[in-house]
């Protein structure tokens, strides 16, 4: 990987940890519940062994370690020839700070001609004799010297051991008597269920924090993802008109719900194991290096050590590919929105070509390309576990051979082998996290390239708030370009206050373009626009657009009621003034005489869909009526309708005109016959301006527009 992917890698790592630190509390709580889970299982680890033990009644507690013991002391006893520097050893070996039992093993060997394995007999035979303190009674004495040394001498308190009984008194009162040990050396049933008890607590333990473990790093992981989505939303609301012409709704879609959806899997699945699988593992290798050191039995913790880093390199290796897979994978099922999104917002279009079966092809080809590039990625991810599985099988059986020929005791395997058995599930779910976080970077790349996208139009500090409109909106040499394409070159005009101004022209004149610079959806490239002598690059946004009402060929309606859709501009208005408004823009009729059963209150379906043409349009004009801005653009409403729709829909313009200043785009020039001025757009020049009259006394551009249009209408 190059140094730049890397960097890129640690930012996008960084940038996703940002979205955690506002719930860094509820992260900590999770963390800090894995590290108690973890601990939990240390110890229900070391107490395994004592769990065998128990089950193992033909054997006294400590004969497993007996013949070892022995055969270390022989050792050693054959190393050393002077009999002080033996007993002293022997006394180290067997951890007792008397000499006695060092010095009786020391003189039995002395002058005996015995074979090694007749030495370890004997030591054996001193070490299990009946009159040799076992090893709970040594725990017990070191036990009761740490609890007089904390508590104060006038308490009195004892904790012994007495033929086989664990005494525990206050003050000479005898408060617990519990049988311990049989007259073999083996645990009674009562001591062992002790054991047993203690070890279902810390188990439940360990499974009440593993669900606060998993409960509050899946809370926070749902949280960053629904931030990330709700960041994602935000930002495109925010992008300039710019933005939407660069990139399809389909793949914007996918990558605020698909892109999101793949970080909110691996990061709600990954945080929890990620922070606690680590520390379980060190519990486990913890619990095998203990034991390794009581048995003098090495070659477990070698195989782990040297079989986790083979365990890991594959992983490593598989999870750089399926990252670039999942990255294309993203990159298809973007692809399959768009096609989806395209075909069904098209229907009409679809249908009246009879293209179904067309569409269904192109769409079940793009969806195979997606199925192909994920299926790689889930090959990939699914051999993981089999090669895992193969490593940690065989790293055991070769543990087990080994224990074999050793004569390893069932006990010691045990406490060596279920720490290896445990650390696998952790090891196993760490796995899954890396393929699971690669995804998640695939798709973190893809989210990140999108939310670094800036098109939006800044405000500079302080801008003006503006509250009214008092005098002219003013466009000064404004020259505007889109993709190095000049739009508009040098346009310059004023719409005083109260007045109307139209501006015609062919398609792609510019028409639409300078609508769009008065409601500052995009900046211009030169020369400046302003409104009562501010250039709208130093006014508050909302301020300006407040001032802005806007009624489009193309009505846009929500999948919401039509009261709803009326009041979007002003979400608190009562009904009453919503009512007023339809009534006015002659739409409170179609809503009223049962068309409609549920009135205002009825949802209008996808872009308006169960309303026809001339009702949208309608609601639209009603929407800014209630808005009441003191500017009103109005791109030709009447131009799609017939005669009878068409009469309702003007009659509700000119309403919404009154006493107002309105920009208008004319496709019917019967409609601004009445205009203050006219602008005659080629493109993106201004070749005439003037009144209807004027502009046909002229004889130019405008009167060539009139004759056709209206040419066109006679013939009919």
């Amino acid at each position: 990987m190059s140094h730049h992917n890397r960097k890129r890698d640690f930012m996008n790592y960084w940038r996703l940890l940002g979205y955690a630190r506002p719930y860094k509390w509820r992260l900590a709580i999770g963390i800090l519940a894995g590290f108690i889970a973890s601990s939990s299982l240390l110890g229900g680890l070391l107490m395994i062994p004592y769990l065998m033990k128990g089950v193992d009644p033909d054997k006294p507690e400590n004969f497993e370690a007996v013949e070892k013991t022995a055969a270390e002391i022989v050792r050693v006893m054959e190393r050393e020839t002077d009999p002080a520097e033996r007993i002293r050893h022997v006394g180290n070996i067997l951890a007792l700070p008397e000499k006695q039992l060092a010095e009786r093993i020391v003189r039995n060997s002395e002058g005996r001609n015995l074979t090694e394995a007749e030495k370890i007999r004997e030591v054996s035979a001193i070490l299990l004799a009946p009159d040799k303190r076992g090893e709970l009674e040594k725990k017990l004495v070191k036990a009761d010297e740490e609890l007089n040394r904390v508590v104060p001498p006038s308490w009195k308190m004892r904790l012994a051991y007495q033929e086989g009984n664990i005494v525990f008194s206050v003050g000479g009162a005898v408060l617990l008597n519990l049988p311990a040990e049989t007259p073999t050396g083996s645990m009674t049933w009562q001591f062992f269920s002790i054991f047993v008890v203690g070890f279902i607590l810390l188990w439940a333990i360990r499974n009440l924090f593993i669900f606060i473990n998993n409960y509050y790093t899946k809370w926070v992981g749902a949280k960053v993802s629904t931030d990330m989505r709700d960041e994602a939303f935000r930002k495109m609301m925010n992008q300039s008109l710019r933005f939407y012409g660069q990139l399809d709704v389909g793949q914007l879609i996918s990558r605020t719900t698909n892109d999101t959806s793949a970080l909110e899997s691996a990061i709600t699945n990954s945080i929890a194991d990620a922070t606690r699988c680590p520390l379980e593992i060190l519990a486990c290798a913890a619990a095998i290096l203990i034991a390794s050191m009581k048995y003098n039995n090495w070659l477990l913790a070698v195989i782990l050590f040297i079989g986790l880093p083979l365990c890991v390199l594959p992983i490593m290796i598989i999870a750089r590919k399926i990252r670039k897979i999942y990255k294309r994978s993203f990159a298809q099922i973007a692809a399959v929105v768009t096609r989806m999104h395209e075909a069904l917002s098209g229907i009409v279009v679809v249908k009246a070509y009879h293209a179904e079966q067309r569409e269904v092809e192109r769409f079940e080809h793009t969806n195979a390309g997606y199925f192909k590039s994920i299926n790689r990625a889930l090959k990939m991810q699914l051999f993981m576990a089999p090669l895992m599985e193969t490593v940690a099988v065989g790293s055991t059986l070769v543990f087990f051979v080994f224990s074999y020929s050793q004569g390893v005791t069932l006990t010691e395997l045990a406490q060596l082998l279920a720490p290896c058995f445990m650390a696998y599930a952790p090891i196993k779910e760490l796995a899954k996290i890396s393929s699971l976080l690669q995804r998640s970077m695939a798709a973190a790349d893809r989210y990140f390239q999108l939310i670094d996208i800036d098109t939006s139009l800044h405000e500079k500090e302080n801008p003006v708030t503006i509250r009214e409109f008092r005098k002219e909106i003013r466009f000064t040499d404004v020259v505007f370009a889109y993709d190095r394409k000049k739009i508009l070159d040098g346009i310059s005009f004023v719409i005083p206050k109260g007045h109307l101004v139209a501006v015609v022209g062919e398609t792609g004149s510019g028409k639409t373009t300078i609508a769009n610079l008065i409601a500052r959806f995009y900046d211009v490239n030169g020369g400046q626009v302003t409104i009562d002598g501010i250039d709208l690059r130093d006014i508050r946004t909302d301020s300006l657009r407040d001032l802005i009402g806007i009624v489009s060929q193309d009505a846009v309606l929500f999948n919401d009621t039509i009261a709803n859709n009326i009041a979007y501009g002003v979400p608190d208005a009562p009904r009453e003034a919503i009512i007023q408004a339809a009534k006015q823009a002659n739409a409170d009729r179609f809503i009223t005489d049962g068309r409609h059963k549920a009135g205002y209150d009825t949802v209008v379906g996808e872009k308006g869909f169960l309303l026809s043409g001339g009702e949208k349009q309608r609601v639209s004009i009603a929407r800014a009526i209630l808005k009441n801005p003191p500017i009103l653009i109005l791109d030709e409403a009447t131009s799609a309708l017939d005669t009878v729709t068409e009469k309702l829909v003007q009659d509700a313009l000119n309403k919404v005109m009154e006493n107002r200043t309105v920009f208008a785009i004319a496709h019917r020039l019967s409609t601004i016959k009445n205009a203050n001025t006219i602008i005659v757009l080629e493109r993106g020049h201004i070749v005439e301006s003037g009144t209807h009259e004027e502009l046909l006394r002229l004889g130019g551009r405008y009167k060539k527009l009139h004759d056709t249009q209206f040419g066109r209408v006679a013939e009919l």
